[in-house]
């Protein structure tokens, strides 16, 4: 099996750590976490989940289901989440106690069970920032070319390589380089932690062949990556990418 040729994180399954940020969470318009002392949990190496103290949950919110989930970290007890008539059911886990130094009395929230997360005052997408991992919008002057089935797609002079830990680079190139003849626009929409919400989604029409979601465009990313701001992406899983004419290995790893 061919190892990939960027890295990957380093840190084990159930390491804990503090987070410095405040952390807030937004339900039906009623802010139901906020706190300056949650920790992040690795409970697989890729990325942290917030575990929350419950004395900064607000009151009532929790509604206790009366199940229980064991896991590597104790016995959690699972609660659903309340506000007004708004109700997400087995929605967080409760840790009265746990094997892991500082998680009892923590609570962790699922991400999707809220409508917002928000680190200060910034908004998060998709899962905590793993602080260990970190994302760079380099400009390059190398050759990229991005072909399907032999046609091509977009030629690029000067794209921006986009690396972050743990995933494959991404090459973003000017939206003069993409041949838009041979896409068709999509009313797909993703989320990044990193890069924010895209604002454009493309499908190839190649030889009479659909290509679903292709390529895909940031035109407002996180101050992190403004570099890409309206450039245009290629799942490099989904094409032929050639850079400085050498073809490229496809990454069997799909995040936009």
């Amino acid at each position: 099996m061919t190892q990939p040729n960027y890295p990957q994180p380093p840190v084990p399954v159930d390491h804990t750590e503090p987070v410095p940020r405040r952390i807030r969470a937004v339900l039906a318009g009623r802010t139901v976490v906020d706190t300056t002392a949650a920790r992040y949990v690795w409970e697989w190496p890729p990325y942290p989940q917030y575990y929350l103290p419950l004395a900064d949950v607000a009151d009532g919110v929790l509604v206790d289901e009366g199940q229980t989930e064991d896991s590597s970290r104790g016995t959690g007890h699972r609660h659903g989440l309340a506000v007004g008539d708004v109700t997400r059911p087995a929605a967080a886990l409760v840790y009265p106690d746990s094997t892991v130094d500082g998680l009892a009395g923590t609570v962790r929230v699922d991400w999707d069970a809220v409508d917002a997360w928000y680190e200060e005052d910034e908004e998060v997408f998709v899962h905590p920032h793993n602080p260990f991992s970190r994302v760079d919008a380099v400009r390059s002057s190398r050759t990229l070319r991005v072909e399907s089935q032999g046609v091509v797609l977009a030629e690029s002079q000067s794209p921006v390589m986009v690396f972050e830990t743990g995933l494959p680079t991404r090459y973003y190139v000017n939206r003069t380089d993409v041949h838009f003849d041979h896409l068709v626009p999509s009313a797909t929409v993703t989320a990044c932690p990193y890069k924010g919400r895209t604002t454009a989604y493309w499908s190839a029409d190649v030889g009479g062949r659909a290509h679903p979601d292709i390529a895909w465009c940031y035109d407002f990313p996180t101050a992190q990556v403004l570099p890409i701001a309206g450039l245009v992406a290629f799942y490099d899983e989904k094409v032929d990418t050639f850079l400085d004419g050498v073809r490229l290995d496809r990454p069997t790893t799909h995040f936009s």
